[in-house]
This record gives C-alpha cells, sequence and structure tokens, in this order.
C-alpha cells in the first residue's frame, strides 16, 4: 500500500554528519512537501555514484540539483568527491535514539 504522506525510514550509517547526526540514528524523512532549502538536511544521490544513498547538508542548488555537505569537516565523501547530487527526500525529525529535529544551520 502506498505511503500518503511519503515518509520513510532513513538509518544513518558513518560518521560524515557528526555532530548533528551520529551512525545508527533513525530518521523520519519525506518525499515531496516543502521546496528544498540552503542549510537543510536531504536524502540524496549523486550523479556520479547514483548506487550511493547518502545523508548530507544541502549547500546550494546547481546545475538542476544540490552541492550537499557533511557537517563533519573531516569527511569527505559529499559533493567535493562525487559532485552535484539529486535529492530524493527532505530530513522531518530524528525519532531514534535521541527523538527530535536536527537543527537546521545556515550554510
Amino acid at each position: 500500500m502506498p505511503n500518503p504522506f511519503g515518509l520513510f525510514a532513513v538509518l544513518v550509517r558513518g560518521p560524515s554528519m557528526v555532530p548533528t547526526l551520529r551512525h545508527g540514528d533513525l530518521l523520519l524523512v519525506r518525499r515531496g512537501g516543502r521546496a528544498v532549502r540552503p542549510g537543510d538536511i536531504v536524502v540524496a544521490t549523486f550523479r556520479t555514484r547514483p548506487d550511493l544513498l547518502v545523508v548530507k547538508r544541502a549547500v546550494r542548488a546547481q546545475d538542476g540539483g544540490w552541492w550537499v555537505r557533511g557537517d563533519n569537516e573531516l569527511v569527505t565523501d559529499d559533493s567535493r568527491a562525487y559532485g552535484v547530487a539529486d535529492v530524493r527526500a527532505r530530513v522531518v525529525l530524528r525519532y531514534w535514539p535521541r527523538p527530535g529535529w536536527p537543527r537546521y544551520r545556515p550554510v
């Protein structure tokens, strides 16, 4: 049965979004809804790596997609390595293990 609200669960793997998100965090994400804005945390795929689904922060619209970055400056598995990404969903909230809204951070 289709999800009428466009909500899905996503598991964070790896350290690229520390300190905002940590390995093992469970997120609720939404397809559709309001437009993505710079500073939003999103789920995306890189055009050069369509098999890789990532959770990153949207930085700026570019070439019909988004330039995305991780919050952890020591990890560079983001647009610096793979280029423009296509956003698949926007993170709504973290529901496990520390429920709450991931903080918005201007970029």
